[in-house]
């Protein structure tokens, strides 16, 4: 995006109400763990909202501040799980000799090799054709048995008092360890029995339970009571368990657990044991019933169907925070008849499945069947069979999607997804991401799109981009087809390069038009907790709005920016960010000296521009209230995150200077000074939220800019805005921008949101710029501990 400040509207955007969670929350907000987050923190927050408008002209500036008794036969200081190509360092020294010549040898894949010095324990190395069942009693005896992946047969390998083996094995998950307080082997059944916090260690992860039976004959391991399966950050829970150890196939009754989505890809793919032989006991981290604690709210999943390109023009102009698609929902849980699994895939039957820690939830998705399938390291795909979405336990929608993807890579989750865009793509499509290259950090995409209004109701909305507008509409005319092309390459921890590339049609003719292209580089300097950011952009048909002057279109740009992080003003409550860039600018004037005189196609000029700006605001309190408690009942009846009464003084200070190759300057110094507050804590059903602001804002400048894109047009501007509850769930209200000097409205948004916990839907129509849209907020909430199960109540 092109660093620019464009009037004084900037300075006052601290005073703007955010309708998407609560009047002083920006877009999203983490707290700790163990508590909510204070008043101060929540208030530090609206230095974060006063800075995204500077963030977004001024190019992203931003104000962002078991017990060893448990741990089985392979003891602490010898458990060794490596593959047979490696060299294996064991005690003592001699051993360890013994075990690399073997090694070396290339000899011993289907030997017991002994190596027995001060008790030190006897190692053996098995083939990858061999699936090892390990079943030990704590303190006591071991029972070893070996099966044939392709023999029904099996061998009794070892059958001793004695923890004095190890199994060394270069296919991991061909190792199956059974630990328990007690065990029989029951020689003419071909049966073992655990009883007492029975611990079982599979390729799938560590599963514990009352009581395990294993039949030898049939290779089938049945778990009961209680039982718990854990594999990195996912859990499940069910009260039978069955699990083919030779095939690696399992199911659950009755299952239910939790889902976190940032390590899905790694914990469900088979072959990385890292996590089996953990430092405290497992049976008692997966298995111990704790209350779920005080639950935190990290962000949303936002899906925005509207003039988005117009509104995040808006919204950056007016220092709103920004509606925009994210893709943050981390932690999910879900209750399902009955879970299969194998090496590759998990399949669960009547599932339900909610990002709610809390029950009856406001917001589930119920599919008659579900499987969910490891693609590759870094993608798992999720389809759903009579998929839908059920709302507060009454209204069921079905879902027109049944393919999710889950990915450590940026993308979406849904198989494809529904926009509207007005300005650029005739207003309603459909798109889909397609992953060419996904690796070593570097990802490359498609997105194909169908322009369904285009294609269908061409005159619906008029096409102003293209000189012959009357071209477009058919199913398979290419003006009714689009196509984004991004791509993401992370170099390290400093360096990044983001581009994206849009076609608002394929009717090639009219390329130039159509074209639209952001491509960034991003270099870190100094500290990464807080850094200065340089970047350099480029910039093809950027759309911006300069308040009176309306939306204006940047045809290209192309340029370097440096941007400083934010810089406490000791303990005054105030912060200073600024900026310094050079850019060379074609973009539209009015200015006929600059024109010329001669035949011409277009109103645009081209120069270059060194800008110079900074940003110093802050807030004084008034007063100050208190959050309810983090309760499905009290502060998270109806908002993520408990709103947090106040009242406070809020005001600012922007500078900006700019020079133009042509030799013209422009220079503006804008002040604003505001009242924002908000009363209640919206928990009960009326009238308990008002939110509410009022900032004027005086700007001196001399507004010589040869462009209309940045050229200061409003030097008195009052800004108004109110939030109120209205019944439950349901709030109300506008945002309006009046310039003083014409007494006309800039802007005005009228805003209506029905607000829950897990999600919120937000209406928001602008009938002076003729612009409007539709978010669904979904919340991502972390928590830890037992849940309670859907059909109860907390």
């Amino acid at each position: 995006m092109i660093p620019i400040f464009t009037s004084s509207l900037i300075a006052f955007s601290p005073a703007n109400v955010d309708f998407q969670e609560e009047l002083m929350v920006v877009d999203t907000i983490s707290v700790q763990e163990d508590a909510i987050a204070t008043t101060e923190d929540r208030v530090n927050s609206l230095d974060n909202n006063r800075s995204e408008a500077l963030e977004y002209n001024i190019d992203h500036l931003s104000f962002q501040n078991l017990d060893s008794t448990e741990s089985s036969s392979l003891s602490p200081e010898n458990q060794l799980l490596v593959g047979v190509e490696e060299i294996i360092t064991l005690s003592p020294p001699t051993q360890e000799k013994e075990i690399t010549n073997c090694f070396a040898e290339q000899g011993c894949e289907n030997q017991i090799i002994t190596a027995q010095k001060n008790d030190a324990p006897e190692i053996q190395i098995i083939d990858n054709n061999t699936v090892t069942l390990i079943t030990s009693q704590r303190g006591g005896g071991q029972y070893q048995f070996d099966f044939e992946k392709n023999s029904s047969s099996f061998e009794v390998s070892q059958d001793n008092q004695e923890e004095n083996r190890t199994i060394i094995s270069d296919d991991l998950a061909n190792v199956v360890e059974i630990v328990a307080d007690e065990q029989e082997f029951l020689d003419q059944d071909n049966v073992v029995n655990a009883r007492g916090n029975v611990v079982i260690r599979f390729a799938n992860g560590v599963l514990a339970a009352d009581q395990v039976s294993v039949n030898l004959n049939t290779r089938v391991a049945v778990a009961q009571g209680d039982v718990s399966l854990a594999r990195g950050e996912q859990l499940l829970r069910g009260d039978r368990f069955e699990y083919f150890f030779v095939q690696n196939e399992g199911t659950i009754e009755n299952a239910r657990g939790t889902i976190f989505q940032p390590t899905l890809d790694e914990d469900v793919s088979v072959g990385d044991r890292s996590f089996i032989f953990p430092q405290q006991p497992f049976s008692g981290q997966i298995r111990s019933s704790q209350t779920i604690v005080p639950v935190t709210s990290s962000g949303s999943l936002n899906l925005l169907l509207g003039s988005d390109e117009d509104l995040q023009a808006l919204q950056t102009r007016f220092g709103i925070p920004l509606t925009e698609e994210d893709d943050t929902i981390t932690r999910l849980r879900f209750e399902a008849d009955r879970v299969e699994f194998d090496g590759r895939d998990w399949t669960a039957f009547n599932i339900r499945v909610t990002n709610d820690p809390f029950s009856p939830p406001d917001l589930e998705v119920r599919a008659s069947q579900a499987t969910l399938t490891n693609i590759s390291p870094f993608r798992d795909d999720l389809s759903a069979d009579n998929a839908r979405v059920v709302l507060d336990q009454t209204l069921s929608l079905p879902l027109f999607f049944s393919q999710f993807t889950f990915s450590s890579r940026r993308r979406r989750p849904f198989f494809f997804s529904v926009g509207f865009d007005g300005e650029d793509l005739g207003g309603l499509f459909i798109e889909r991401d397609f992953n060419l290259y996904d690796e070593n950090d570097i990802v490359l995409s498609i997105t194909p799109q169908f322009l369904v209004q285009r294609a269908l109701f061409p005159d619906s909305i008029r096409d102003e981009n293209i000189p012959n507008p009357e071209d477009n509409g058919g199913l398979t005319n290419p003006s009714s087809f689009g196509l984004v092309v991004k791509l993401d390459a992370n170099f390290s921890e400093r360096t990044e390069l983001i581009s994206t590339t849009h076609l608002t049609g394929l009717d090639l003719d009219n390329f130039n038009d159509r074209l639209r292209a952001n491509i960034r580089l991003n270099h870190k300097l100094g500290d990464l907790a807080n850094p200065y950011l340089l970047s350099g952009e480029f910039t093809s048909r950027e759309r911006l709005f300069n308040g009176s002057l309306g939306f204006q279109t940047v045809e290209r740009s192309i340029g370097a920016v440096i941007t400083s992080p934010n810089i406490p003003l000791g303990n005054s409550g105030y912060g200073l960010v600024y900026q310094g860039s050079i850019q060379n600018i074609t973009a539209d004037t009015d200015r006929i000296d600059l024109l010329g005189s001669g035949d011409r196609t277009d109103d645009q000029i081209n120069l270059t521009r060194a800008q110079a700006a900074g940003l110093i605001n802050g807030n004084i309190f008034l007063w100050r209230g208190d959050p309810l408690p983090p309760t499905p009942n009290e502060g998270l009846r109806y908002t993520p995150v408990p709103v947090t009464p106040f009242v406070a003084v809020t005001n600012g200070l922007t500078a900006i200077g700019n020079y133009y190759s042509n030799g013209d300057a422009q220079g503006s110094l804008t002040a604003s000074v505001g009242l924002q507050g908000q009363f209640g804590n919206f928990s009960r059903r009326t009238f308990d939220y008002t939110g509410f602001n009022v900032t004027y804002s005086q700007g001196l400048a001399n507004s010589n800019s040869p462009f209309l894109f940045d050229r200061f047009t409003d030097t008195r501007v009052l800004s108004v805005g109110l939030n109120q509850q209205i019944y439950g769930p349901v709030r109300a209200g506008f945002q309006t921008f009046v310039n003083l000097d014409t007494d006309e409205a800039i802007s005005t948004d009228y805003i209506v949101e029905y607000s829950r916990r897990a999600y919120g839907i937000l209406l928001r129509y602008n009938p002076v710029l003729e612009i409007g849209s539709v978010n669904f907020r979904i919340s991502n909430f972390n928590w830890s501990g037992d849940t309670t199960p859907f059909d109860e109540r907390d």
